[in-house]
């Protein structure tokens, strides 16, 4: 029996990798093609792919070694994506002191307030299978608006280093001098989503709706649970957005009012 089950293991292992090979042959394409246009990603794609194959080629086997963990196992692995992911979405904010902290902040706010509140009203349950692939797509989603609000946050603000000084040179509140770039950041970090939102069914069938179809679950009862993944995905985004940007914002002066974003970009 145990030697049958290996040996299907190894088979789908197999057949596995010469599919995922045929995937990455296709992406070094594109980037070849990209060269020709003096598009240079070469490194940084080889890198991502051989990352991304042998982080989740991981990823399946922790799964499978701690299929059927508790709600602590989940809670933990849940923990260590956000802390990943906060060294991630940090990049994007370098030029803030303690922007790998914010950014977890952010992240873990998000993501946390999104599962707990799906965890309470029963769309989620606590196993392993269902917590870490459901929340992991909402910790990576609220990564992204993370990294998407911090970077549009200290682009608008040190292009309009001009504006923000004269505000405060008049007196007005570092608050209100950042105002209309925070505003700009939240809606960049929100807008992908919102977008997702709309495209729903239409334009993409997304892969929890896809999967729960071929498991032979209902398909409208498919659609609908995928419309609250969706849902909650862009209530998570929402929240990291706002939270890292409001976090930046006050990093971004120094106790005496003056701005500090733009000093450390140029120190740089």
């Amino acid at each position: 029996m145990l030697a049958e089950l290996l040996n299907s293991l190894s088979g789908n292992l197999i057949v596995g990798l010469a599919q995922a090979a045929g995937a990455i042959v296709l992406c070094l394409a594109v980037v070849i093609a990209c060269r020709r246009f003096a598009v240079h990603v070469e490194r940084e794609a080889a890198v991502s792919l051989a990352r991304g194959l042998v982080q989740m080629v991981f990823v399946g086997a922790v799964l499978a070694v701690l299929l059927h963990g508790t709600l602590l196992v989940g809670a933990l692995i849940l923990l260590l994506m956000t802390v990943a992911a906060a060294v991630t979405a940090s990049r994007r904010a370098r030029e803030i002191n303690g922007s790998i902290l914010l950014s977890f902040w952010a992240i873990a706010a998000g993501s946390g307030v999104v599962i707990a509140a799906m965890l309470a009203t029963g769309t989620l349950q606590t196993s392993v299978t269902m917590l870490v692939p459901v929340g992991s797509m909402i910790i990576a989603n609220a990564m992204n608006a993370c990294a998407q609000a911090a970077e549009r946050f200290r682009a608008e603000v040190t292009a309009h280093v001009g504006q923000v000084e004269a505000g405060l040179a008049l007196g007005a509140d570092p608050a209100v001098t950042v105002a209309p770039y925070v505003q700009s950041a939240v809606y960049a970090s929100l807008l992908p989503r919102l977008d997702m939102m709309k495209s729903l069914g239409l334009v993409w069938i997304p892969g929890v709706m896809a999967g729960m179809m071929v498991s032979g679950a209902n398909p409208v009862y498919a659609g609908i649970y995928q419309f609250i993944i969706v849902a909650m995905i862009l209530a998570a985004s929402g929240i990291a957005g706002l939270v890292m940007t409001l976090l930046m914002r006050a990093r971004a002066f120094s106790p005496a009012a003056q701005l500090t974003l733009r000093t450390r970009q140029r120190a740089r």
